[in-house]
């Protein structure tokens, strides 16, 4: 198939730091050319990539602060693939927030599928709606029940490249937070969960607006430490060195790929059971899901001892590159023997239904936050704009330079 792979234009594909994005359709990238799909890669010029590059910003829009307002960069970004529809069987595009193409559905020759990576609200969902036969493609059970009323293609979880997540067979002594510093992910109750189990913690995160108000004066640099941002080998070595990673969340969130990487070297998780945590995390075998803190505290000497070979043999199972192209090639492929505005004829695609429907793509703990129809700590409010340096949401009308785009 001819495919066209539409990223986000903030960064390279792959990223040089943190981007979960940019790291998951990297590997989608390499595993369809592996399997002899013609791939175009819509992405910065800095990138990388085994597929034909189009550029159409030479450097992301993090890098050249002149590249701005964010959205515009977006728009341009896709709009080059749909100029070039005629060329492709599919183009997929991988929303840095909200799902830019749905106004090309019905003029774009090739079917357009949209991936998004946060957690919709249900006035997204409902403006969404207008396109109901734009198809979607969930990246979790719980995303799809959010995405109800739209046209949902199938559910793929992301993948991880085991080559870069080496297995740690024998851990150090320390636990792990790795995550945007923001109040939805939990940074605060990881680190009282700590505390309260007298074991070492350490931080890994991008400094923001949020850990210098909020995290930074509960550092100690001896039991909670602060290590910054890390660059994917550091990553994956404190990911393989932790006795456990701690994932408190506290908003509902569509995946989680830190939990595939750290479950991939072999490391245990602690989570609460939010958003998507309960169908990636096999309770008892690759780590514990909690409903409560206290409860996660109290469980967190047992994960600790987990076999880790079966938590890494359990996790490429399941979160493998090869797995995630080949679902991805078969949805391609239905969606584009349907021809222009894909839509729900595309062979299982069908209209978001409740998260039973999705339990092939491994089940969901039955966590009643995915249909909750309230506002979460980790959605920005209708009317506002994410700023996720501040771990909050500005008004549109104060908007400047300085503000990214949130990153899932």
């Amino acid at each position: 198939m001819r495919i066209a792979l539409v990223a986000p234009v903030a960064q390279s594909v792959p990223p040089r730091r943190s981007g979960s994005i940019e790291t998951v359709t990297d590997l989608l990238a390499r595993g369809l050319v592996a399997r002899g799909h013609e791939v175009t890669l819509f992405a910065a010029g800095s990138s990388r990539t085994p597929a034909t590059l189009h550029a159409v910003f030479r450097h992301g829009y993090h890098a050249d602060e002149s590249l701005w307002p964010w959205e515009l960069c977006e728009l341009f970004n896709l709009a080059a693939a749909v100029e070039r529809a005629p060329a492709f069987d599919v183009i997929h595009a991988q929303a840095e927030y909200a799902p830019l193409g749905l106004g090309y559905t019905r003029l774009s020759p090739a079917p357009i599928v949209h991936t998004v990576h946060h957690w919709p609200t249900d006035p997204e969902v409902a403006l969404w709606s207008r396109y109901p036969e734009a198809p979607f493609v969930a990246v979790s059970a719980a995303q799809a029940h959010r995405l109800a009323g739209l046209t949902v293609a199938g559910v793929v979880h992301h993948a991880v490249d085991p080559a870069t997540l080496p297995y740690r067979p024998t851990p150090d002594d320390y636990l792990l937070f790795l995550g945007r510093f923001t109040p939805g992910k939990g940074v605060v109750e990881a680190i009282h969960a700590a505390r309260r189990t007298g074991l070492r913690l350490l931080l890994a995160a991008a400094e923001n607006g949020y850990y210098r108000e909020v995290v930074a004066p509960l550092v100690d640099g001896d039991r909670i430490v602060y290590r910054g941002e890390v660059d994917p080998p550091a990553r994956a070595a404190l990911l393989g060195g932790a006795r456990a990673l701690l994932y408190p969340v506290q908003a509902d969130e569509p995946f989680g790929l830190v939990l595939a990487e750290a479950m991939t070297c072999g490391t245990p998780v602690a989570a609460l059971d939010r958003g998507a945590v309960g169908e990636l995390v096999d309770d008892g075998v690759t780590g514990g899901v909690f409903d409560r803190l206290e409860d996660l505290v109290a469980g967190l000497s047992r994960i600790t001892t987990f076999d880790r070979a079966r938590v890494r043999a359990r996790a490429l199972e399941r979160f493998h590159p090869d797995r995630m192209a080949e679902e991805y090639a078969a949805i391609y492929s239905r969606l584009a023997g349907t021809g222009r505005r894909g839509g729900s004829a595309a062979g299982p695609a069908r209209r978001g239904r409740g998260a039973g429907a999705w339990d092939a793509a491994g089940g969901r703990r039955g966590g009643s936050a995915a249909g909750s129809a309230q506002q979460t700590k980790g959605d920005p409010p209708p009317g506002s704009c994410p700023d996720p340096r501040a771990g909050r949401s500005r008004s549109c009308a104060q908007r400047t330079k300085s503000d990214p785009p949130p990153s899932s």
